[in-house]
């Protein structure tokens, strides 16, 4: 690598390899070097799918079970003779890939959209949303709760109430901080609806703070992020807030 490249800089393949020659690869092989050939970022809390193929996400179930065995082993226990964690190298693989950081491997999923026929231009607040994920520093989950306050206009488009939710997971099931996750949705949400005004509120327990570390449970993290009108307008900001307390 050019030692002035900053470490997490997307770089290009050094070989351009042939079809036959990347089915050759492990699948995590052949969905990286896409990525970088394409020039495109791969954190924890990147979406990645673009990249996966069908029947990618079984070989990389393997891949993780296989990899997990070895940890498994490294922590010095015995998984051929403890029924308990015979199988628990699969259940983690399948846990990452399909469920809790399924975020980066399927795409957005499918939103109906509305027209803002009756034009409507009045604040909506939708929550609380419970939402699940898990830190990126120690893998620990995340649970918490999330409000969206949006101020339409005519232009925007409407989404179904349930929307939001599947779309806060989406993003949230990832390896995130809560920092970045929550700019994410309003990115996410500012994109498919197109509203005056957002704002979003998270609350959240840090299973890394409570299991491990400080082990305080009573810690939790607030975060917002505020958009257009909410960040204009005080008096619409404090609307917002105001009611998100009634809502305790």
């Amino acid at each position: 690598m050019d030692p002035d490249t900053p470490p997490d800089s997307p770089r290009v393949p050094a070989l351009i390899l042939r079809e036959d020659d990347l089915a050759r690869l492990p699948a995590s092989e052949r969905i990286r070097y896409r990525l970088i050939g394409a020039d495109r970022r791969y954190h924890a809390n990147d979406n990645i799918s673009a990249f996966v193929r069908e029947g990618e996400l079984d070989e990389l179930k393997a891949e993780v079970a296989a990899k997990m065995s070895e940890v498994l082993k490294a922590l010095v226990i015995d998984t051929d003779s403890d029924h308990n964690t015979q199988n628990t190298a699969k259940r983690v693989a399948k846990m990452f890939i399909d469920e809790v950081f399924r975020g980066r491997y399927q795409p957005m999923p499918s939103v109906t959209e509305f027209p803002n026929i009756s034009r409507l231009n009045e604040l909506m607040i939708v929550g609380p949303i419970t939402v699940r994920s898990a830190c990126s520093h120690h893998m620990c989950p995340i649970l918490g709760r999330v409000w969206i306050g949006v101020l339409p206009n005519e232009h925007s488009n409407l989404i179904g109430l349930s929307k939001y939710a599947r779309i806060a997971d989406w993003i949230m099931t990832r390896p995130q901080i809560q920092e970045e996750a929550v700019i994410m949705l309003a990115d996410a949400l500012q994109d498919r609806v197109k509203p005056d005004g957002l704002a979003i509120v998270m609350e959240a327990d840090h299973f890394c703070m409570q299991w491990r570390g400080v082990k305080d449970n009573d810690s939790a993290m607030t975060n917002s992020v505020m958009r257009g009108a909410f960040l204009k307008d005080a008096t619409l900001r404090r609307e917002f807030l105001s009611l998100l307390s009634k809502k305790e």
